[in-house]
């Protein structure tokens, strides 16, 4: 420990109030308007604007001890645990709500320093393990928070360390925010690619609907073999990003659930059908021919006269995906038909060898998109791990 710090227990430089229990707060007294009710997602997103929630003066006065004062700071207690927003001026008058816990520190701690040391590995860690709740952590209990033990050096100290952290994340946050873009740059220029390989079309080009180029796939009818196993391709199974399929399961035919009604043969292009601007297409590899996918996929099974990557690559653009979403219904889960798929047109070259020309570029072009968007999310993570240790610096009297 760096000389002039001390070790406290967090409740000794602290003083909590955690919000409300639920039955207090009931939807039946809110108002239109009056005093602010602050939720969970003020702490997540540190924001005070966008109040949803209001209650009149008597029931403030009455839930007086749960009122936000400037410079306290709230967290996230239920379910997203451990979000630190500190309360600025001019904030709608208002009290917390039952998944807050208000924190003031005393005149030993400088809230900024506090709300960083908040953020650290060390006390989310010790958060994390002093959280209850299987699906949904919960904050035990204010008790086992406050004797969290918290380095305090002294306040000239914490303010130079607030300092160093500020311009030290503010240089991390531009150095993101410039890998973001160039993540989202190299995304965007393989779809532009993509997007004028099938609008600029050649002489010797055809238009067809996708139903006239892909065959009729069969469905398991009227079920697999109870014992035997098989591997389904879940809609879930495929990454949006990647387009590779994770996560399969392997099941008995007995245990086959209702929607696994879709055979899939090698070279075989899914594209999922539910929440389709979402992009979950794959090409089926060897690994998984003469399997099961969802009835949440259309299969595109293509004939002789195109290759079953022009297919994949068509489904890619924007103005397919375009299309798709206009033609999506539901609400909960919006969806497109097989008539939908099936009647969108596609252009391509007659020539098989044109067709295989343009498949080889781009297959390239991904190939090395992928290569850069593998760069730009390192350069994030790593970016994530350098905040991380300067917090840990920081609070081992290091910087």
């Amino acid at each position: 420990m760096k000389k002039g710090w001390e070790i406290k227990k967090f409740g000794e430089v602290c003083n909590f109030v955690r919000g409300p229990f639920g039955g207090s707060l009931k939807k039946s007294i809110f108002k239109e308007n009056g005093y602010a009710v602050y939720e969970q997602k003020h702490a997540i997103y540190d924001k005070f604007d966008n109040v949803r929630y209001f209650i009149d003066e008597n029931k403030f006065k009455e839930m007086k001890r749960f009122e936000l004062n400037t410079g306290d700071l709230i967290m996230s207690c239920s379910g997203t645990i451990g979000k630190i927003a500190i309360v600025p001026d001019g904030i709608k008058k208002g009290i917390i709500n039952q998944a807050l816990l208000i924190l003031s520190p005393t005149n030993k701690l400088n809230n900024i320093f506090l709300k960083l040391w908040m953020q650290s590995e060390n006390f989310q860690e010790s958060l994390n393990k002093f959280s209850k709740g299987a699906a949904i952590k919960n904050i035990a209990s204010v008790k086992v928070l406050k004797n969290i033990d918290i380095p305090i050096p002294p306040l000239p100290e914490q303010k130079r360390i607030v300092n160093i952290l500020d311009k030290a994340f503010a240089e991390i946050a531009q150095a993101k925010a410039n890998a973001e873009q160039n993540l989202k740059n190299a995304k965007e220029l393989f779809e532009s690619y993509l997007n004028r390989i099938f609008e600029n079309k050649g002489e010797d080009w055809v238009e067809k609907t996708l139903g006239e180029v892909c065959v009729k796939t069969e469905t398991v009818n009227p079920k697999l073999e109870p014992k035997k196993e098989f591997v389904y391709i879940d809609v879930s199974s495929v990454n949006k990003e990647t387009k590779i399929i994770e996560e399969t399961t392997t099941l008995l035919g007995k245990d086959a659930p209702s929607r696994a009604r879709k055979f899939v043969r090698t070279n075989d292009v899914i594209f999922a059908t539910v929440r389709p601007t979402h992009q979950r297409v794959a090409i089926i590899n060897n690994e998984f021919n003469n399997q099961v996918c969802s009835t949440g996929y259309y299969v595109l099974r293509t004939k002789e006269i195109v290759h079953y990557k022009i297919i994949y690559y068509y489904i890619l653009t924007f103005s397919f995906n375009e299309e798709m979403k206009k033609r999506q219904k539901g609400a909960s889960y919006p969806a497109v038909t097989n008539k939908d798929v099936e009647s969108q047109i596609i252009s391509f070259p007659k020539s098989k060898a044109e067709q295989k020309q343009i498949v080889k570029e781009l297959d390239q072009l991904q190939a090395e998109t992928k290569k850069l968007e593998l760069v730009y999310q390192q350069k994030l993570v790593n970016l994530e791990e350098l905040k991380k240790s300067i917090l840990q610096k920081a609070f081992n009297g290091e910087l």
